[in-house]
């Protein structure tokens, strides 16, 4: 049987090298976080959107349910009341952080000393030698394929795990984007990478916290099914729709500052996640949507990986 053991798996103290991405509305609650940890793989709840108490109560749920398992969280630095859900993450003794958007060096103390891991998620090399250099314990690297909001570089996943893994060879790297089967596990940890994170896949899966339109927007969109729009704002990947098509002529005749921040900020992806509205809203997924085409349970997709993992290195050494 093909062994899944890398450095990251043994730090985290987890069976398989998957990581279910930190993603608003889709793991903003304790289901999908949970059923991914109770199936060896690292669930995460999304704090980005959530209120405190109902923050609180998910890591407590969450606890409970894995019975000792490692779960995390991702938090947006940068989000009102921070600190507050940092001491809830204190608090709760949570055994992983996933943190972005804003700098850790003011944090890593507090949480190294009560053993928590904080993984810093980065989308550019200059990013990464930052967090690097402040002493997180491990980096999530996200190329131009990921959902949500990839480097406006267009450096892809591939080039760009291979680059970190070179520069922080002493560094557990997580690669993110363009995943979302065992083979693109394979690949990625073939370039080194300690582990890989899926996004779009665990979003097409029951427990995920999204309207039902949002999850048949996975099944729907093909390969080439998305675009990065907002780049003079804050580029976002999501399906073609009505809104995208907005903002993309906006792009190409030059609106001016503030119409084009009224139509960017016109749209949500709370509008698309909660409400299921999927031709105006914000539908952020990426290119692998193109590779998913059910909806099963989050448990069910990580043995999944594990099996076409093992499958993909068994062809290669067989």
């Amino acid at each position: 049987m093909t062994m899944m053991s890398t450095r990251l798996t043994r730090m985290l103290n987890i069976e398989y090298p998957i990581i279910q991405a930190g993603m608003s509305w889709a793991s903003s609650n304790a289901a999908l976080p949970a059923a991914v940890s109770n199936a060896g793989g690292l669930g995460v709840i999304a704090a980005g959107p959530m209120y405190l108490d109902a923050f609180r109560d998910a890591v407590r749920e969450v606890k409970r349910a894995v019975n000792g398992k490692p779960f995390g969280v991702n938090l947006p630095l940068y989000r009102p009341e921070a600190e507050r859900f940092l001491d809830v993450i204190e608090d709760e003794r949570v055994p992983v952080l996933f943190a972005s958007q804003g700098g850790p060096k003011a944090h890593l103390v507090r949480f190294q000393s009560i053993g928590t891991r904080w993984v810093h998620v980065v989308s550019t090399l200059e990013h990464a030698r930052k967090a690097a250099s402040a002493g997180v314990d491990a980096l999530v690297v996200v190329g131009a394929e990921a959902g949500g909001h990839p480097p406006a570089n267009g450096v892809s996943t591939l080039v760009a795990v291979r680059r970190a893994v070179q520069a922080f060879p002493s560094m557990p790297i997580i690669a993110g984007g363009g995943v979302a089967d065992g083979f693109g596990i394979a690949a990625l940890l073939a370039l080194g990478a300690d582990a890989v994170q899926l996004g779009t896949r665990f979003i097409a899966t029951r427990e995920a916290g999204v309207h039902e339109n949002y999850k048949r927007a996975v099944l729907q969109t093909e390969i080439d099914g998305t675009v990065l729009v907002g780049v003079r704002k804050l580029p976002v990947r999501m399906t073609k729709n009505r809104f995208a098509d907005d903002v993309l002529h906006a792009d190409q005749h030059e609106a001016d500052d503030d119409a084009y921040h009224a139509l960017f900020m016109s749209s949500t992806l709370k509008q698309a996640a909660l409400d299921g509205d999927i031709e105006r809203g914000k539908v952020e997924l990426g290119q692998s949507a193109g590779l998913i085409d059910d909806l099963p349970g989050a448990a069910d997709v990580v043995m999944r990986l594990v099996d076409e993992y093992r499958s993909a290195v068994g062809r290669l050494i067989g």
